[in-house]
């Protein structure tokens, strides 16, 4: 039966996730405590994996009851109270070391720093993760997770299921008592290709990427909705009205007409 199988957030944009047992769904329409921190640097730019690689030297972990961020880099660690603004800013100075910047943290707590502002919670199969995986000698089911950082993962379901409900005449589908609309395929940039541990590229990953997403890319898809074949993971957006629910992990999943409130 297709149901929840996954919750992750990311609470320091760039940063490794946390997987949840239950998370409820931001007035933003994001789930909470994903991306609810960012770091900036002196001119206000966001420091993330597509800048640099040196967010693969930070391991990230977080209690979400406590909001303590806990890091380590070269055998250094720490850990931050990051609802706390003083503790932010001890934070800052931290990661602003790692990564030889002058940085910031940010705290938003209703919409959180997603990069596609107005657009709700990636969404990923089991499955998907599990083929994708196999086109590679070297990457593992849950190191290609890592690689692609989604925040809602769905079992029971066959691989590329998440495609279906982008283009003409798409589908919702609704996990527990919150629906979800795709709004569009996420086109991946250059962090995936990455090792999430070390940060090495992994030799020829986009251009196998792209030869077998294109060979094996469903017939129940609207590949005219799909700018290019470097695309996986679907960006969702849920209604105003489920805004507030809560989705656990095992929550059914059930596909339903984009018509239905």
């Amino acid at each position: 039966m297709a149901h929840v199988e996954r919750l992750t957030v990311y609470l320091v944009k760039a940063l490794d996730g946390t997987d949840c047992e239950s998370v409820s769904i931001r007035p933003g329409g994001t789930l909470a405590h994903d991306r609810e921190f960012a770091m900036f640097d002196a001119g206000g730019d966001v420091v993330n994996g597509k800048r640099t690689d040196r967010v693969h030297d930070i391991h990230a972990g977080y209690d979400t009851e406590t909001g303590t961020l806990s890091v380590a880099s070269d055998g250094d660690s720490a850990s931050f109270e990051l609802r706390d603004a003083g503790e932010r800013t001890r934070a800052a100075d931290w990661l602003g070391a790692v990564f030889n910047v002058d940085l910031t943290v940010e705290r938003d707590e209703t919409l959180g720093y997603v990069d596609r502002r107005g657009m709700g919670p990636s969404v990923i199969s089991t499955a998907t993760l599990e083929a994708v995986a196999s086109w590679f000698d070297d990457v593992s089911v849950e190191g290609l997770r890592r690689r692609l950082r989604a925040n809602v993962e769905v079992g029971g379901v066959p691989a590329f299921w998440e495609d279906r409900f982008v283009g003409a005449d798409a589908p919702a589908f609704r996990a527990g008592g919150v629906r979800f609309g795709g709004v569009t395929p996420c086109g991946r940039c250059v962090v995936p290709q990455r090792d999430p541990d070390t940060g090495e590229e992994t030799p020829g990953f986009r251009e196998r990427f792209v030869e077998r997403r294109r060979e094996t890319f469903p017939e129940w898809a609207d590949q005219e909705a799909f700018d290019h074949f470097y695309t996986l993971m679907l960006i969702a957006r849920v209604p105003e009205n489920d805004r507030g629910a809560t989705l656990t992990v095992g929550d059914p999943v059930e596909v339903v007409s984009a018509a239905e409130p």
